[in-house]
């Protein structure tokens, strides 16, 4: 079998689902995590959605060097231009134009008739192809489509154009079966197939992304369309961890060297992306959960002793999960950190570098030992979350007085530029008396708390607390991510990353409008 490519769509299929916006600093560092994955494909946004998409697309562009950048457009002139505009600087652009095909998107998206559908499919392809080479055409809603008239659509994208046919399950209906037969069929009745390139991009509405985007190799797909860790509209997209290391692991049925991909990127790619959106990967996901290599059952146990094989189909070395944690300590040199760094899969600026070792030598003051996944967090915290936006609060410093029968009381000290403020408040606990103490400063809008996690970077009591919050403000998520040994300051740093992003959102809004 010849070679899949990997198209992620994490940055645009990725990010428009609900509570997982990023800023242009977190695209470009999934885009650089994405590179060095080594997919074949980013598919960096959709450039006329916004001036700030078209921003991200356009420098993540600029930005990658090894894998084709591409910007989704409506199959329309202004859409095309505006990607063209976008991608026209990167090592190997790609227009990606889709216009559905189903007669119910037809008929009640697009309201045009099938003949228009037709006529808009070759003079838009050919409108793109004056761009670049590079053409991919998607054909929306393709398995709820008459096959006959989807033949007819793709036949006149190759005619005009395309290199790239895409089929996508956009809704998450059909079966592997079905899948399977739909890429062989539509390659087998249209001229020249032989001369393009077929894609799946499956949604998992029904728990099937996965098993439809392997049916469709198997019909003759030669890319898959897939997100890390599965994140997409709705109920998601094909997860690319899962997908490549169904194929790596069965090469009886996929072929050897299937992909091109890294898979020892794969789990600081999922932990990167997780971290930017304010999550963590469910205990049991496959490939990247935390239970995915534990092993309780006293039978399992036995057998994985004897033999790692009689429960273990893959190693968590595979996907770039360390056994072995070096533990560094306050006498540790910075070459000695750096060169662990880079052991681990970090490539730093020698400015992160620098950041992170002071964070790392801080630490060490508060705890006796620090671990990989303590390292591991304090780079990941460092390098994906956002500095605080310009003219953002910074903590100076804090104080907590509580008791069980006692009203928590706390002081807030911020820096905004040189300038402190101070604020007490009273709360039903020392930190929502903190968070109240915080909102009498910064005076945000009115939102609410969609997520407050706390978890833990490590075994032990002294480990760090990893807190994670989402605020929900007019329509709009912003994400906050604080981590410190105090649980205390972990959760006051979130909240202030947070509210400074809202904030910065909502000025950006009132110099628009």
């Amino acid at each position: 079998m010849s070679r899949i490519k990997i198209f992620d769509t994490t940055l645009r299929d990725g990010e428009q689902s609900p509570g997982c916006s990023m800023n242009l600093k977190e695209k470009i560092e999934v885009a650089r995590q994405l590179e060095r994955l080594r997919v074949d494909v980013i598919e960096a946004g959709f450039a006329i959605s916004s001036p700030g998409d078209f921003e991200s697309v356009a420098t993540i562009a600029k930005t990658v060097k090894d894998c084709t950048v591409a910007s989704l457009a409506r199959a329309t002139e202004k859409d095309i231009d505006c990607a063209w505009e976008a991608v026209k600087e990167a090592a190997d652009p790609r227009i990606h134009l889709f216009i559905a095909t189903s007669p119910l998107h037809m008929e009640y998206k697009l309201r045009m008739t099938p003949e228009q559908v037709l006529e808009r499919t070759a003079a838009m392809t050919a409108h793109a192809k004056k761009y670049c080479a590079n053409i991919e055409f998607s054909a929306e809603d393709a398995t709820r489509s008459d096959v006959d008239f989807l033949c007819r659509v793709v036949d006149l994208a190759i005619k005009n154009g395309a290199t790239v046919i895409n089929l996508p399950d956009t809704v998450g209906y059909t079966t592997p079966e079905e899948m399977r037969a739909l890429i062989a069929t539509v390659m087998g009745r249209v001229p020249d197939s032989d001369k393009v390139e077929f894609s799946v991009h499956c949604h998992n509405d029904l728990g099937m992304a996965v098993a439809n985007s392997l049916a469709g190799v198997l019909g003759g797909a030669r890319q898959i369309e897939c997100t890390i860790n599965g994140l997409g509209e709705r109920a998601g997209n094909t997860a690319l961890e899962e997908v490549v290391m169904a194929m790596r692991t069965r090469p009886d049925v996929f072929g050897e060297e299937t992909t091109r991909i890294d898979t020892t990127q794969i789990a600081r790619a999922s932990r990167t992306v997780y971290t930017i959106i304010g999550q963590k990967a469910p205990i049991n996901k496959p490939i990247v959960g935390r239970n995915a290599f534990l092993h309780e059952s006293g039978i399992h146990q036995h057998g994985v002793l004897a033999n790692k094989k009689t429960y273990e189909i893959l190693t968590p070395e595979a996907v770039g999960i360390r056994t072995e944690n070096l533990v560094l300590g306050k006498h540790s040199g910075r070459h000695a950190f750096a060169t662990h760094l880079a052991d681990l899969g970090f490539e730093l600026t020698e400015e992160e570098l620098n950041h992170v070792f002071a964070e790392f030598k801080a630490l060490c003051d508060k705890k006796k030992d620090v671990s990989d996944e303590d390292i591991e967090a304090l780079v990941t915290h460092s390098t994906t979350v956002a500095e605080e936006e310009a003219g953002g609060y910074r903590l100076d410093w804090f104080a907590v007085q509580t008791t069980n029968f006692t009203t928590a009381t706390s002081t807030v000290s911020l820096k905004l530029g040189e300038e402190k403020f101070q604020a007490v408040s009273l709360g039903d606990g020392p930190i929502d008396a903190a968070f109240q103490a915080i909102d009498s400063i910064v005076k945000p809008v009115a939102h609410t708390f969609d997520i407050f996690r706390i978890d833990s970077t490590s075994q032990g009591k002294d480990t760090m607390g990893d807190v994670r919050i989402k605020l929900m403000a007019e329509g709009r998520t912003f994400s906050g991510h604080g981590l410190s040994t105090d649980i205390f300051e972990a959760s006051i740093l979130a909240y202030l990353s947070a509210l400074n992003r809202l904030n910065a959102w909502v000025a950006r809004q009132n110099r628009e409008a």
